[in-house]
């Protein structure tokens, strides 16, 4: 016997000492049986996956840098990790894919380019680029042969054509659900495009469904997914909920007169600061609004690091309205990151009220770990508001009462020794719950339970 087989031996050993099916067989066309493993597996799968190594392909369409580290945390741990994302996406912010000094042999890091940049408004360039990249995608999953797939953020008909590469291929697959991309695009399509648009939903509803049930496993980032994810036909030992992190040795508290505020002329300002993606489920209006209630308080400065149509709306509403409290920038070098976020006496979060049954802004968490007070417009329910609100590391309004948001903004504003204790508390609270070596611990039985 082989230590790979081996390892995969004793690790559906254990999963059968504890009364829950053995070894997962994931076949051609059937979705595997994945169960939730005991702490007893979990410690099992952590010693024998490090003597066997798997091959595991992570694929981010995002490039987001917590996924990153995921990803040199496996290779870290021994096993063969192709970290594959999107390279011509413009407006999401990128972070940590850059190859380091330290990383180890195990890790392939690399971009898959497109012919033209992705423009998320031209609906049909956009469906003929994700299909393409779909197809792009599938060919290098064949080509490297992994042991098993991981899957996150990417258009459903780019996971299409991985779900299809990988039941061709008999390599499984699992689903990271960040968002319920299905619901996202029907209710922005019935918008836009009511008839059509509804249809188009539809059509999207069913696909996301179908893949979620033929993948090995699911992973959401919150319990919120549960139940429209066995709603779609998913057993529930084949879902895991894993909340999404920060990564606490890259985004860092730093002091507020940094070389990056210096740069900016923002040292001796009251920020308030929005950084990530501005898109349909963002409403830009508020972080005009709020450049508008401080317009005659010259110690306020609004300032968004954000690309895409939203953003140049913005710095042309700005313009418009003579405004000079607000700044518009480009997303900012991921390693600046800890002095841009700390350039802020205050961070902002938005996002739309039907999004919150299908989003949770992820960019939160990058707050927590910097360590600064949080002024969010997001729907109460909605996990990123009950984090904020249960830890008290910030104020929350609904996303539609301009009203109460800017009421929150003055209060923070004032209080000067109420954001000092919302940003200690933000720190504590990532320092306590952003354990990577935890969190790579349930990736890896996840990934373990799926290669039979």
């Amino acid at each position: 016997m082989t230590s790979r087989s081996a390892g995969r031996f004793a690790w559906g050993s254990c999963f059968a000492a504890s009364g829950m099916p053995g070894r997962v067989r994931w076949q051609r066309g059937v979705p595997g049986n994945h169960a939730k493993p005991c702490a007893c597996a979990v410690m099992l799968a952590a010693h024998c996956t490090a003597e066997s190594g798997m091959h595991v392909l992570v694929h981010d369409y995002g490039g987001h840098a917590f996924i990153a580290q995921l990803a040199r945390s496996l290779a870290r741990r021994g096993h063969r990790v192709t970290l594959l994302y999107n390279a011509s996406n413009p407006t999401t912010p990128k972070g940590g894919l850059a190859r380091r000094g330290d990383d180890p042999d195990e890790l392939l890091i690399e971009g898959i380019a497109l012919p033209r940049p992705v423009d998320k408004r031209a609906f049909v360039r956009r469906w003929r680029l994700e299909r393409l990249y779909g197809r792009l995608l599938a060919r290098r999953i064949v080509a490297l042969k992994p042991d098993v797939v991981m899957c996150a953020n990417a258009p459903l008909d780019a996971v299409r054509a991985l779900d299809a590469a990988c039941h061709a291929q008999g390599i499984p697959w699992v689903f990271w659900l960040q968002d319920l991309v299905a619901e996202a695009t029907d209710r922005v399509l019935r918008k836009r495009l009511p008839v059509l648009g509804a249809l188009v939903g539809a059509h999207y509803k069913r696909v996301e469904a179908g893949l979620l049930a033929r993948s090995a496993a699911v992973v959401g980032i919150t319990e919120d997914f549960r139940a429209p994810v066995l709603a779609a036909g998913v057993a529930a030992a084949r879902y895991t909920t894993i909340p999404n992190w920060a990564p606490l040795d890259e985004v860092r508290p730093r002091a507020k007169d940094n070389l990056w505020a210096q740069a900016a002329g923002l040292e001796r300002k009251l920020v308030f600061l929005y950084s990530g993606t501005l898109g349909f489920k963002h409403n830009p209006d508020l972080l005009l609004a709020l450049a508008k209630a401080f317009a005659d308080d010259h110690d306020v400065e609004v300032v968004v690091n954000s690309q895409g149509a939203p953003a140049d709306w913005l710095r042309a509403q700005a313009a418009a309205a003579g405004l000079r409290n607000l700044r518009v920038n480009p997303f900012q070098p991921y390693e600046a990151m800890s002095d841009v976020l700390a350039s802020a006496d205050v961070l902002v979060s938005i996002l739309e009220p039907d999004a919150g049954v299908y989003s949770v802004p992820s960019k939160v968490l990058s707050y927590h770990c910097a360590g600064r007070a949080m002024l969010l417009a997001v729907p109460a329910d909605n996990l990123a508001a009950r984090i904020v609100r249960d830890q008290g590391t910030g104020l929350v309004a609904e996303p539609r009462d301009a009203a109460a948001f800017i009421a929150a903004a003055r209060t923070l504003r004032t209080d000067h020794a109420a954001r000092q204790a919302m940003a200690a508390r933000a720190r504590a609270y990532a320092e306590r719950t952003f354990d990577l070596a935890a969190i790579t611990d349930r990736f890896e039985a996840v990934l373990s339970g799926c290669v039979g």
